[in-house]
């Protein structure tokens, strides 16, 4: 799959996508108004940069326009994640998992599933 690079605004839109599509701008600007303030038209340009960076398929129908994620989000995060650990270069993960740890108020599901993914890590 092919490197997409997503601002922190296009994940804010590329997360609406993934958890409901299609969507509308309309339903877009009503999503996002409380936590961004954005525009229709700031919306609109967005997707339209999604759309040429093959992250997001528009479809029109009759006068509407309806989007859908095309980059999946597993290789958004999984990307991500990588881009982060070769900016960051630490020593070790320790530092990355502590910080990680004491700066997100993880539930106890999500510590059994990140022990789960260390434990079967150090198998391979």
């Amino acid at each position: 799959m092919e490197t997409i690079s997503l601002s922190d605004g296009e994940w804010k839109l590329m997360n609406l996508l993934w958890d409901e599509n299609p969507l509308t701008i309309a339903q877009m600007v009503d999503s996002l108004k409380r936590d961004t303030g954005w525009s229709r038209a700031t919306i609109n340009i967005m997707l339209t940069r999604l759309s040429e960076k093959g992250a997001v398929r528009i479809e029109n129908i009759g006068r509407q326009k309806r989007f859908y994620p095309v980059f999946p989000r597993e290789a958004a995060v999984r990307q991500e994640a990588h881009s982060t650990l070769e900016r960051i270069r630490t020593r070790g993960i320790g530092l990355l998992l502590s910080t990680m740890a004491k700066e997100s108020e993880f539930t106890d599901e999500e510590v059994e599933e990140l022990y789960r993914i260390l434990k079967e890590g150090v198998k391979k």
